[in-house]
């Protein structure tokens, strides 16, 4: 019997959302290499209008991209991971809303992850545990 491993890949994802995430997946890498300013400013384009992603519709994206690539289901790969999945959100007319910060306890380390109704979509770790430097949130569709 094997023990689950930390890079260990979501089953089930149906087969056109794996096709989805990853035609996604280059964009995400790509977009991943940007300077941070011009990461916030491309999504905040992305996102248009699209209404906010429920947990359940985030939690499928990020599941979708971590079971298309190892880099993504990886410790280390959270910044294309997030960005992969906000932008698969979008695809189904959604946005998360994605967040970039740190843990401020030692060891210091930084992080990106996107949330869905106030809460990180499935990190494993309690709400308040990372701090927040920069989202990118769902647009106001109030018109205001």
């Amino acid at each position: 019997m094997t023990t689950p491993s930390a890079l260990e890949r979501p089953t089930g994802v149906p087969f056109a959302r794996r096709l989805a995430a990853r035609l996604v997946l280059l964009p995400a890498v790509a977009l991943s290499f940007l300077p941070p300013r011009r990461i916030r400013v491309v999504l905040g384009v992305v996102r248009g209008r699209a209404r906010p992603a429920t947990a359940a519709e985030a939690k499928r994206a990020r599941d979708a991209m971590c079971a298309v690539s190892l880099r993504c289901a990886g410790p280390k790969g959270c910044l294309p991971r997030s960005l992969g999945a906000a932008l698969l959100c979008r695809v189904s007319g959604t946005w998360p809303t994605w967040c970039t910060g740190v843990r401020v306890v030692p060891p210091f380390t930084a992080h990106a992850w996107i949330e869905a109704d106030g809460r990180p979509v499935d990190e494993g770790v309690p709400d308040d545990y990372f701090t927040r430097l920069m989202t990118v949130t769902p647009a106001d569709r109030s018109g205001r």
